[in-house]
């Protein structure tokens, strides 16, 4: 298994050799990010469950690239900006601990926000 550090490391130099970092500003790849999120979604679009099942059975590499090019755009966002994805992920998760208990957030899709109603 690669780690974090490795891939970054591959795509800013695949970027790099192309000359590309131009036209990698925050905002594009931004755009791209959203692009290629919605790439991914395009595979779910009104299949049911079982059609998504029986789907993925046969496409699921597809989905795979699709998510690949999420996280390539992920890492280089982050890489330009500075960010340690990992270390905020991690940041990220403390907090949402805090506004999901399990108590409270357990079996049910509400917002944190809603909780308060709930009790």
């Amino acid at each position: 298994m690669t780690n974090v550090k490795t891939l970054t490391k591959r795509i800013i130099e695949f970027r790099d050799a192309r000359e590309w970092k131009k036209f990698h500003r925050p905002k594009d790849v931004a755009i791209a990010l959203v692009l290629e999120a919605a790439e991914v979604i395009e595979h779910f679009q009104w299949k049911s469950e079982a059609e998504t099942k029986k789907y993925l059975r046969t496409n699921k590499a597809h989905v795979a690239e699709e998510l690949a090019d999420v996280l390539y755009c992920v890492l280089l966002m982050s890489h330009d900006l500075g960010i340690d994805i990992l270390d905020a992920l991690d940041r990220k998760m403390d907090q949402n601990e805090k506004k999901y208990p399990v108590e409270k957030a357990k079996g049910n899709a509400k917002k944190y926000t809603e909780f308060q109603e709930m009790f």
